[in-house]
């Protein structure tokens, strides 16, 4: 009997080491094994890790010079102007304190107020003239501040006319401010403005951009055979925690890391995803600086009558109307809206494409690439929304992340959507899709019938504002290739815009963050043969409550602006 059990073991341990040796010979056969009959072991194991195995967050070092040396070292001439946008952009903050902060010593949109500035003539006031409200702000306690830094956004609007325009408020430091008005239309104009955030809760937002840009964090899914696993990810990781995997651009030096799986090669990771937001990083006071209906985004009243009725353009101006408004209305406003339509103030004559068939002949045997976030991926649902003749072509791309594409055939028309390149908080996006805009525009080939639309600005909000400069320079470069090699390309960028806002998105995507941005945008395309929708003005100015994603009605007005740049109305044919 024991003579037959070790006969048989020494079978079954032939067996085994035939088996081991098999698979070893085969392993690459048995990686390669048909997807779909795998898949769903795939799909369970990854639903099984992301459940059960935290990830794990690095010890981030406090100070902003930790990703300074992140990316190609700037020239001479880049850090300059760095150091000019910087310069152009630095906001008031409070008087050093001794002691914490006091919600009742900071600003108070209730207890602040306004008033409508009589002109020289006293309070009449005619089309061409200028609007001055002076704010003064007062803290929780009514006693009024002698600071400055304090975000406030100004409209002039008029229900009736559906008329709409932004103001600019200009800080003179002591706790009172200027909204400024261009007064572009007969009749009423009602003065709005709003508390967007104290000066005491934007300094709080400077040391998060500053110091905590790990606030939002990313990962990425790697896989190989059975095996997959998921690390963190982003642009700064401190190295001393464990080992990084380098996705550094080789064009453009934009640095992107990972952690490096335990078991997996870099080389195996297969997507980017969103990975959520660091919590708790303020003090119980500091907290209460960023309260809904108390101090974000809150109304502040005037003390006296709060709109005027405009008057038609004085009889000694009228004759110099058209040459002395452009630059009257520079300070406060790109456009405003009347009867609900946009009308812009550059000189370009707004169209209005109510029908497909007008868009269709607009874009006829033209090429679109549109590039950026979900506020431009807007713009290409509403085309093909509103255009039945652009079909969508099923490109199998995640819903809300793409690539997308929309042919019309019969015109001639190509339309293409790509987002850009990390950091982007998109639900999924596979790492060969990652694209950076400069590298999509160095592979255009350009011309006339080619129409480049991008937008770069809600995914950067939480990181140091040199890490957008330095995104919209290779940018900015790439857009200069390509007019040098085909002069005839259109090319116009979408800008930031107003958000919702409540405590948590404030922290890391403030509507501060995105001005500070939209003035750096401006700024480094200035000069340039490009055009510009301003997204922010257009958001600003309208009636509709303050979204990442406008509705429609602005959409339908930004798409009009963009379609007026492709196919211009001289003013001749106007008239």
């Amino acid at each position: 009997m024991c003579r037959n059990l070790s006969k048989y073991a020494l079978i079954f341990l032939f067996l085994a080491l035939s088996g081991i040796i098999f698979l070893l010979r085969n392993i690459h056969t048995v990686e390669n094994w048909n997807c779909h009959t795998i898949s769903a072991l795939y799909q369970l194991q990854s639903r099984i890790q992301s459940s059960f195995i935290p990830v794990n967050l690095p010890t981030f070092h406090h100070n902003r010079t930790f990703c300074a040396h992140l990316g190609q070292k700037p020239s001479p001439e880049d850090e300059l102007e760095e150091r000019y946008l910087l310069d152009s952009i630095a906001w008031p903050g409070p008087p050093p304190r001794t002691s914490p902060i006091v919600l009742r010593q900071t600003s108070d949109p209730v207890h602040s107020l306004f008033a409508i500035l009589p002109t020289k003539e006293g309070r009449e006031w005619h089309v061409g003239d200028q609007l001055e409200a002076l704010v003064q702000m007062h803290d929780f306690q009514g006693r009024p501040k002698h600071y400055g830094g304090d975000f406030l956004l100004a409209r002039l609007h008029s229900p009736e006319f559906g008329a709409g325009l932004a103001g600019k408020v200009l800080d003179h430091g002591n706790g009172f401010y200027s909204a400024m008005f261009p007064l572009l239309w007969v009749g009423s104009a009602q003065v709005e403005v709003t508390l967007v955030h104290s000066s005491e809760a934007v300094a709080v937002l400077r040391r998060l951009r500053e110091e905590r840009p790990d606030r939002v964090f990313f990962k990425s899914l790697f896989r190989l055979g059975f095996l997959s696993e998921t690390t963190l990810c982003n642009m700064c990781l401190p190295p001393d925690q464990q080992p990084l995997c380098n996705y550094t651009d080789l064009y453009t030096g934009e640095p992107w890391y990972c952690y490096k799986p335990k078991v997996l090669g870099c080389d195996t990771r297969i997507n980017h995803a969103k990975g959520g937001y660091l919590k708790h990083l303020l003090t119980n006071k500091e907290a209460l600086l960023f309260q809904s209906g108390v101090n974000i985004k809150v109304r502040i009243h005037a003390s006296g009558p709060d709109r005027i009725n405009v008057l038609p353009p004085r009889k000694d101006r009228v004759e110099v109307e058209s040459s002395v408004k452009p630059e009257a209305i520079q300070l406060a406003t790109s456009g405003y809206y009347y009867e609900e339509s946009w009308r812009p103030l550059n000189g370009v004559i707004m169209r209005q494409f109510n029908e497909s068939s007008a868009i269709t002949q607009c874009l006829k045997n033209k090429v679109i690439y549109m590039y950026g976030d979900s506020t431009v991926r807007q713009w290409f649902e509403h085309l093909l929304a509103f255009v039945p003749e652009l079909k969508d072509l099923n490109l199998h791309s995640p819903k809300h992340v793409g690539p997308f594409m929309a042919v019309d055939s019969t015109h001639n028309i190509l339309l293409k959507y790509r987002c850009h390149g990390p950091p982007i908080q998109f639900s999924t996006v596979i790492a060969s899709e990652l694209q950076y805009i400069s590298n999509e525009l160095d592979g255009l080939s350009g011309g006339p019938n080619t129409v480049v639309v991008f937008t770069i600005w809600a995914h950067f909000c939480p990181f140091p504002v040199e890490v957008y400069i330095r995104r919209l320079r290779h940018i900015r470069r790439a857009v200069l290739r390509l007019l040098d090699r085909a002069p005839g390309t259109i090319i116009v960028i979408r800008s930031a815009n107003l958000r919702a806002l409540d405590p948590e998105v404030s922290l890391n995507y403030s509507d501060w963050y995105s001005l500070q941005l939209n003035e750096v945008l401006r700024a480094m395309f200035k000069g340039l043969n490009v055009l510009l929708v301003d997204a922010w003005q257009m958001t600003l100015a309208h009636h509709f409550p303050h979204n990442v994603h406008p509705p429609q009605a602005i959409i339908k007005n930004m798409i009009d602006m963009l379609l007026s740049y492709i196919c211009p109305e001289t003013k001749k044919s106007h008239q």
